[in-house]
């Protein structure tokens, strides 16, 4: 009897770790349209990311983000919730923006090789928006 009860322990502990395994491989792209920000960045920083951006620009997900069209089966649309991977005008836009700011970080203040140049913001929304949706010209 105590051999079974090691052998089906083992056998579990080997799924286990095996299960655990898969799932490291499968979490490789976590995100399912990504476009500028780095794939293996952390859910914290995606969303501290985010909240910049909303701040920066004084306005809500729901700006850049789009709620699924009713006729699609999904549990956003039935939630009525944003699909984050959905692309429109506006995220494609604020990704041109991200690219900018990104390439302005990257080329005059990227002292710190350690940091990727997507996490640097020196130069953020901030700098034109100023807590407004478009920049204003002055």
């Amino acid at each position: 009897m105590a051999h079974n009860q090691k052998t089906i322990t083992l056998i579990t502990l080997v799924s286990l770790a095996v299960m655990a395994t898969a799932a490291t491989f499968t979490n490789g792209k976590k995100y399912k349209n990504l476009k500028v920000l780095p794939q293996d960045i952390t859910e914290w920083k995606l969303d501290s990311i985010m909240g910049a951006y909303s701040k920066a620009l004084n306005v809500s997900c729901d700006f850049c983000h789009v709620a699924p069209k009713k006729d699609t089966f999904s549990i956003s649309a039935v939630n009525n919730q944003l699909d984050f991977s959905l692309d429109n005008e506006m995220k494609e836009n604020a990704r041109r923006m991200m690219r900018m700011t990104i390439e302005i970080n990257k080329n005059y203040f990227y002292f710190d090789s350690i940091v990727k140049p997507e996490y640097l913001h020196v130069v953020s929304c901030n700098t034109c928006h100023r807590g407004n949706p478009f920049p204003i010209n002055e």
